[in-house]
């Protein structure tokens, strides 16, 4: 911003200020009056003037002040907890496109970590799978340019494009030497049941791969498909489903239990935040046995279900022990089309279990590294007998996390 702007400037974050300070009077009741943090706001808040315009009027060149505030933003999220988060205009827009339909590009599900687009797990069905990319690679270059430090937006302008366009990629992997993959971008498949099949005459197979705005009705459709061809047992596969929508997770949890009782609740700060979710017998059917499949890579919805059904004492749970994701986000729509996506509260399984595994607000790339580590299984074994027992309905012994056994 040049300075021949600076009297505009100034005056317009005068009076965003005084919009900041007359408004939070009246907000002043969801804070704490511990250490007062009303007043560090408005300590705060001078603060911030003081930087703004500073910088406004001393940085030696032209500066991007919706940039440099969003950037602000989301540091002050980043300092809650690894899935609270700022999200621009810009990104709200790709991630309502997410939950809508499809879209072409190289389907990946990511986060920027240690400054590089790091892959939490690609879309089942889309290009990147079928390139052989997996969960915990991170992109180094991008048709040879270097992916170090790119921002949310501008991975989405590089890597989303036309069906049967190309783009390189340089990968980084733990425990190989970075290797070069070439995906040719193509339609991504946003449908939550990817497979629905008899194995055998008494087998069902279910492959779900996320928790989107109509996965309960295309689990429901596939399962009358199952029973209707003479499923009485099931395989209900989570394994890389890295979650979605609450209210969808409750909805396939239920689908499975045919009692009245806690499919899950939630724990938090304020009152309406702390929720029990009961289970409608009308809506269940427990006609079949199912044992569901998990790995690291299972998350946030796929874990509630897997946790109901094993609390429940409904079906079995195998396979590697689930990501940890377990706090609950709400979202918040800003004045200019932004958003924050903060955490309210803790999912609990029926059994009293917390999902959420342990972090370090310092360092959040260890929280995901660790998923990804080859040794990860022996290391939670080996911590098994410092876990608290809980629980199942029927009196068998689960453990804190999603173990297997």
């Amino acid at each position: 911003m040049k300075k021949s702007n600076s009297n505009i400037f100034w005056t317009w974050l005068i009076s965003l200020t005084v919009g900041f300070m007359v408004a939070l009077p009246l907000t002043q009741r969801l804070y704490s009056n511990q250490n007062n943090p009303y007043a560090i706001i408005e300590s705060k808040f001078k603060v911030m003037n003081q930087i703004l315009y500073y910088v406004n009027q001393l940085y030696y060149d032209d500066v991007d002040m919706e940039a440099l505030m969003d950037g602000a933003f989301k540091g002050i999220m980043d300092q809650l907890d690894p899935h609270s988060m700022f999200i621009s205009s810009k990104d709200q827009k790709n991630i309502d496109e997410m939950f809508r339909g499809e879209f072409q590009g190289i389907g990946i599900e990511f986060d920027i970590l240690n400054e590089y687009i790091t892959v939490i797990a690609p879309v089942i069905g889309g290009p990147s799978e079928a390139a052989g990319i997996q969960a915990g690679d991170w992109i180094i270059k991008i048709d040879e340019k270097n992916a170090r430090g790119i921002d949310r937006e501008d991975v989405y302008k590089l890597l989303r494009g036309k069906k049967g366009t190309r783009v390189d990629l340089k990968i980084g992997r733990i425990g190989s030497e970075p290797f070069d993959v070439t995906i040719i971008r193509d339609d991504i498949p946003l449908y939550s049941v990817r497979a629905s099949v008899m194995l055998n005459d008494r087998t069902g197979y279910l492959w779900l791969t996320r928790f989107s705005t109509k996965s309960g009705p295309e689990v429901r459709r596939s399962i009358k498909k199952l029973l209707n061809q003479g499923m009485d047992r099931m395989i209900l596969d989570l394994r890389n489903n890295s979650g979605g929508i609450l209210d969808q997770a409750v909805e396939v949890a239920n689908i499975f239990i045919a009692e009245k009782d806690t499919i899950v609740y939630t724990k938090g700060k304020y009152k309406d935040a702390e929720e029990v979710f009961i289970a409608s017998p009308s809506k269940g059917n427990d006609e079949f046995s199912v044992i569901v499949v998990l790995n690291r890579g299972s998350a946030s919805a796929s874990e509630i279900v897997a946790g109901a059904i094993q609390d429940l004492d409904r079906g079995l749970v195998v396979g590697e022990t689930s990501f940890g994701k377990g706090l609950v986000q709400r979202q918040a729509g800003l004045s200019d089309g932004s958003a924050i996506r903060i955490t309210i509260a803790q999912y609990y399984t029926p059994s009293g279990r917390v999902i959420q595994r342990p972090f370090d607000k310092n360092n959040y790339n260890d929280y995901y590294r660790e998923i990804y580590e080859d040794d990860r299984e022996e290391k939670l074994d080996s911590l098994k007998k410092l876990r608290p027992p809980y629980l199942t309905r029927k009196g068998r012994t689960v453990y804190l996390s999603l173990i297997h056994i």
